[in-house]
């Protein structure tokens, strides 16, 4: 009796010292890479921030006595100065933001249709349609990008193209005006009411803040458009294939049209996928700098401008260390709080009392009978 009763007392005693030893060796095995991100990720970012806050000029270590604190001077200088610097981040988070508010929805649109078209059975040589779909997506950004300038100059392709429907085509690349003022100017309204014109925010009238992207930037916003469509499309066909057979039969038994079972079905079903999705593009378009920079720097008038670049600008052209890495951390906030925004607005909420009466089978009269 007194071997059965010590037994579980024995086993006990032993689980903890098992546990710490998996623990130390899980520490151990992650040591590696826990040191690694620590010395080439977290030890720059820290150099990064006090650099937004110090008067560094770029020679010598940023920690040396010379260099001061300036507080929020940085920050200032690009949000509230009033100058140059003011009105360059500015247009900036104005391209940006159209960039941004076309390409997101546009991407996952097309990506999420490419993925439910590749994922029926019914479709013959689906193997090459994922791997033609894909493939940009793996292709270098700098060789998609000159590509793009090939297409999209004033001779190019797409122009020629767009002649034989009796469409002269613009100058992408040179071309600054905004696709929304061009529109605007095709009714004949050619400037804005003083309150727009009158008021700025960030050194840029409300006016040129509607002006859109400009043409340049459109060619751009095309170029994302085909360069990730096929990532996201993988992302999209494996939470397709994730979704059982039974719950579309069970949608289709019931009556639902194809459309119906695609929006009340399919669609809630993806909606981690999605949110993966958007959340991946949002990131990814406020960071756009390496198509900026080997296309257009910036210009034709600084309407392709963004953010990443205008701090790589800042910092490595003009030696304007502190507004360089102040303009890469107001970048770092805003991806943050719309990252938050976005997983606000797309949170399981409970089901309402309004719509569960619909699910709700009706008590038959004389059941109590």
């Amino acid at each position: 009796m007194s071997a059965l009763t010590s037994a579980p007392r024995r086993a006990g005693s032993s689980s903890p010292g098992i546990r710490r030893g998996e623990a130390a060796a899980g520490w151990l095995f992650t040591a590696p890479v826990l040191i690694i991100l620590g010395v080439f990720l977290l030890v720059p970012v820290l150099m990064a921030l006090w650099v937004s806050f110090s008067d560094w000029t770029g020679r010598g270590s940023p920690f040396s006595s010379n260099v001061g604190f300036v507080g929020l001077d940085n920050y200032a200088a690009v949000t509230t100065g009033g100058g140059l610097a003011e009105r360059d981040f500015g247009t900036a988070l104005r391209n940006n933001a159209w960039y941004v508010l076309l390409v997101v929805p546009l991407q996952t649109a097309l990506s999420l249709f490419l993925a439910v078209l590749v994922n029926r059975a019914i479709l013959r040589g689906r193997g090459l349609f994922r791997t033609a779909f894909y493939f940009p997506s793996v292709t270098s950004s700098v060789a998609i990008t000159v590509l793009w300038l090939f297409l999209f100059s004033a001779s190019g392709a797409v122009n020629q193209a767009l002649s034989w429907f009796g469409i002269n085509g613009p100058n992408w690349f040179s071309d600054p005006s905004g696709v929304v003022h061009n529109l605007l100017g095709a009714v004949g309204i050619t400037s804005g009411p003083a309150f727009l014109t009158g008021n700025t925010m960030l050194g840029v009238s409300w006016w040129d803040w509607l002006a859109g992207p400009s043409v340049a930037m459109s060619a751009f916003i095309l170029m994302a458009v085909f360069t990730t469509s096929g990532t996201f499309m993988l992302l999209f066909i494996a939470g397709l294939q994730n979704i059982g057979a039974d719950v579309q039969e069970a949608a289709m038994m019931d009556g639902a049209t194809g459309w119906q079972r695609f929006w009340r079905v399919t669609l809630p079903q993806l909606k981690p996928v999605l949110f993966t999705v958007l959340t991946l593009g949002l990131i990814g378009t406020w960071q756009v700098f390496d198509q900026i920079y080997t296309g257009t720097q910036g210009g034709p008038g600084k309407t392709t401008l963004t953010p990443a670049y205008l701090s790589y600008s800042s910092a490595f052209l003009s030696q304007q260390w502190g507004q360089g890495a102040a303009i890469a951390f107001v970048l770092f906030v805003i991806i943050v709080a719309l990252t938050i925004l976005q997983r606000f607005v797309l949170r399981d909420r409970p089901v309402s009392r309004r719509r569960l009466r619909q699910y709700e089978v009706p008590a038959q009269k004389g059941a109590k009978r």
